[in-house]
């Protein structure tokens, strides 16, 4: 009886291990400090640092080119320098090839990367580690007046830009368009846009919607509406829950007052956070001194973006998805504000 009740027991366990294994994206990212170790690290610093932003438009772009700026007026031996590129997607990946040293990502594409899934299924997973968590984005879904756009499933048959090919704009926009039931392949006409296309394209007429994740403002977007293209903001939030069910806890409920954008009531949508990264083999000095640079010249940072001033200690280390990097632990534990 005894032994049969051992039999039952470890065959609970195991059933309960096997139901907790979900799709590889569920999972969530707990005890991820582990990844990064002191193992991984150079003993040597690099003099020459180059930044994955994203495109012109966007808020990667100057918050990049700003940081760039400050690294290399302010850090002795360094120059800085920053890359235009696609974003998170390209970011990881030439922070992983060591084209660049330092990148801007948001936080569900940083969790594809380090695990190795979505984008990154083919090559591989990336060494990643935070540096800090510095704002949260907003899932821009636009729609053009004319469209009649004013749901994601609405966008069945329309010409819908879903941002570059293999960018967190275009993995996003997939996720949300089959949680409202579409094939993102199939049920519209898809095109890889960046955001500075995209925004064009609207005002043109040549697409129905887009999809963009960025902070708010983004310069394209409140440039297009300061143009006087008429546009629908799509309220995407009431697919926030089944998108957190599939993929874990990296999208939130976002909210946007209506002067940033000058619409008539506030708008509500998705949210994802974002990180600044690099990769795991960067010495612990370096990783150590960048923080104590930007933090240093925290009133130069927060003057390149209306996003920029939400980077702040208290919550510099708060919802990342990857792992922090040594020696950013070793920053936020001298400032007294590493909890994790």
């Amino acid at each position: 009886m005894k032994k049969s009740r051992s039999i039952l027991f470890v065959l609970t366990i195991l059933t309960l291990m096997l139901a907790a294994c979900g799709t590889p994206a569920a999972e969530e990212p707990s005890n991820i400090n582990a990844l990064c170790t002191t193992e991984a690290m150079s003993k040597e610093s690099a003099a020459n640092l180059v930044i994955g932003t994203g495109g012109q438009g966007g808020v990667f772009y100057p918050y990049g080119e700003g940081l760039a700026n400050i690294l290399s007026t302010n850090m002795e031996g360094v120059t800085a320098s920053f890359l235009e590129t696609g974003g998170s997607v390209d970011n990881m990946k030439f922070v992983q090839s060591g084209e660049a040293q330092i990148g801007f990502s948001t936080v569900d594409s940083a969790f594809d990367a380090v695990q190795g899934h979505g984008s990154y299924a083919e090559s591989g997973k990336v060494k990643a580690c935070a540096l800090a968590v510095i704002y949260t984005s907003l899932v821009h879904v636009v729609a053009s007046e004319a469209s009649g756009i004013t749901s994601v499933a609405d966008m069945k048959g329309k010409i819908i830009s879903v941002g570059d090919s293999g960018s967190s704009t275009e993995g996003a926009a997939d996720r949300i368009l089959e949680a409202a039931g579409l094939n993102p392949q199939s049920d519209v006409t898809r095109q890889n846009l960046s955001i500075a296309d995209s925004t064009a394209a609207m005002s043109a007429g040549t697409i129905d919607a887009f999809f963009w994740i960025g902070g708010t403002p983004t310069k394209a977007v409140s440039d297009m509406l300061a143009a006087g293209t008429k546009v629908n903001f799509i309220d995407a939030s009431e697919y926030l829950e089944s998108l957190t069910e599939k993929y874990g806890p990296v999208y939130s409920a976002s909210f946007v007052p209506k002067d940033v954008y000058g619409t008539e009531n506030d708008l509500s949508g998705i949210g994802i956070g974002n990180v600044l990264f690099v990769n795991e083999n960067m010495s612990e000095d370096q990783a150590y001194q960048i923080l104590k640079t930007i933090f240093d010249h925290l009133d130069e940072v927060h003057a390149l973006h209306a996003q920029a001033i939400n980077l702040q200690l208290p919550t510099a280390t708060t919802g990342s998805s990857i792992p922090f990097h040594p020696g950013a632990i070793k920053f936020y534990t001298e400032q007294g504000v590493w909890k994790q």
